[in-house]
């Protein structure tokens, strides 16, 4: 129980070390970030044997007086863990590829001081037991990321940040305003003591208005259609692994978990009139018109950023399903397209790297000269594009039979139909940057650095062994404790403050 601020403190305490040590010794930095980050991806899955249970750490001491929460609570339970994991894993690879991949850059003593505080404020999103540290850590990534988005300081990296930066701060002002309202009703932050509260209030006006505020706010962090504006452009500008930690871990974080942590455990679904069908809607409109949108691109990373779109879509959707077999798709999509959509971009990186250029039309034959960057991004697409036996081909597979079974046979040949035309741009990617004839740019590349290609090999030996968490023993272990919270609703309540 006293572990969990070690989530948010190790972070935090590397991103304050760094800038002071860095001034003796400038190798410090990537050290210090390696290895905070590889001992936050092994506590994680430390974590793991404390799924099924549900862990209160109240910060300071300060308790509950009688039933009424007054601190600051940070909670950890099933769906808690599965984000601590997907965080902190893709957060170590990120960082170990930025060790070469940074070196094409000035200042690695800054990249690093606000990666650490964008990991921290993720970190801490998701342990946070009352909405308005939740959005506190949510600020700290978004001011992050809009910083390290910039970072090439090119003007289409200042243009993108721009707009990310405009867009980000609308939905936070949304969510903020929200916050105001929730505490009026509820004349508390903690979530859990929020969810007895609103139960007793039950449906009125001004609970309408500010789920309508949180949807909005939390759509925007998301990225689903039609609030999607900010991410075509912030993706491919980014640095590769921000490009990773921002499809990979940002949206999902900031976005689809803190929805379904407020309108599942808060709220509750019978509450707020319709949201199922407003996340099928989201997620539907989001998975078809992203995917489209994806076959168009010649922008290597731009077809990857419309593809997070339309993936995260697909996450949204089955949650929107409402029943515990969309909810075990949903989650370990999730899983999935955070591996997935690191290792792609990732992949991006290396061939940006090596030819200095995106377009896909200058590109060709890679997979000759990059043979390790090649072959751990066809397995990346493949998974993605949901062909068998991957963990992308399973995950999606639990969802059209989650919709098959709620009698949404149209919504699961929509789904079945999207998964087509992500394999038909994904091929189209492969074709034109990894097969074919050498182009003028990549006749003399040569394959990325070593720890570029562990990071990528890694990467791709976890999305090939996804599917074992649908063997019982990993499935009851991880999968499971996070169905049965999702599932729980506002017993959520419970679990936290006892009976």
């Amino acid at each position: 129980m006293n572990l969990i601020p070690l989530f948010v403190v190790v972070p935090l305490g590397a991103a304050f070390l760094i800038p002071i040590a860095s001034k003796i010794w400038k190798g410090v930095a990537d050290w210090t970030a390696t290895l905070s980050t590889a001992f936050l991806m092994a506590f994680s899955i430390f974590v793991i044997k404390f799924s099924g249970e549900t862990i209160l750490y109240n910060v300071g001491g300060w308790k509950p007086i009688g039933n009424i929460p007054i601190g600051i609570a940070m909670v950890m339970d099933g769906l808690t863990i599965i984000m601590l994991l997907i965080v902190n894993v893709v957060g170590f690879f990120a960082t170990l590829y930025s060790i070469n991949y940074m070196s094409h850059y000035t200042d690695k003593v800054k990249y690093y001081t606000l990666f650490l505080l964008m990991i921290a404020g993720l970190n801490g999103v998701v342990v946070s037991g009352d909405i308005f540290n939740l959005f506190v850590f949510l600020e700290i990534t978004s001011i992050a990321s809009y910083a390290l988005v910039a970072y090439g300081v090119e003007a289409e990296e200042l243009e993108a940040s721009f707009k990310y930066q405009i867009l980000g701060g609308i939905g936070s002002a949304f969510i903020l305003l929200g916050i105001a309202i929730f505490y009026q009703l509820t004349r508390t932050l903690n979530l859990a003591d929020a969810a007895v509260v609103f139960a007793n209030i039950g449906q009125n006006p001004a609970l309408i208005f500010l789920s309508i505020l949180f949807l909005v706010g939390f759509s925007i962090k998301a990225a689903l259609m039609p609030f999607h504006a900010w991410l075509p452009d912030a993706h491919p500008s980014a640095p590769a692994p921000i490009s990773a930690m921002l499809s990979g871990v940002v949206i999902k974080v900031l976005g689809v978990y803190a929805l379904v942590r407020i309108f599942f455990n808060v709220f509750g679904i019978e509450l707020i009139p319709h949201t199922m069908v407003i996340f099928l809607v989201l997620g539907t409109v989001s998975m078809v018109i992203g995917s489209f949108l994806a076959l168009g691109q010649s922008d290597f990373k731009r077809l990857l950023a419309y593809s997070s779109i339309s993936q995260i879509g697909y996450v949204l959707f089955a949650f929107g399903l409402g029943t515990p077999l969309g909810y075990l798709g949903g989650l370990f999509h999730l899983i999935n397209h955070a591996a997935l959509k690191s290792l792609l971009f990732l992949n991006s990186g290396a061939v940006v790297y090596s030819t200095d250029t995106r377009e896909m039309g200058k590109l060709g034959g890679v997979s000759k000269k990059m043979p390790i960057t090649g072959a751990t991004s066809l397995i990346g697409s493949l998974s993605i594009s949901g062909l068998p036996p991957f963990g992308g081909f399973w995950s999606k597979l639990i969802i059209i039979l989650a919709a098959v079974e709620k009698g949404y046979y149209i919504l699961a040949g929509v789904a079945v139909f999207t998964s087509i035309v992500t394999i038909a741009y994904y091929m189209k990617a492969q074709r034109m940057v990894f097969f074919g004839k050498l182009s003028d740019v990549t006749k003399k590349i040569k394959e990325a650095p070593i720890l570029m290609c562990i990071s990528m090999v890694a990467l791709a030996v976890i999305c090939i062994g996804l599917g074992i968490l649908l063997i019982p023993y990993f499935k009851k272990e991880l999968l499971d404790p996070a169905v049965k919270v999702i599932e729980g609703g506002i017993q959520y309540s419970k679990m936290v403050l006892g009976d």
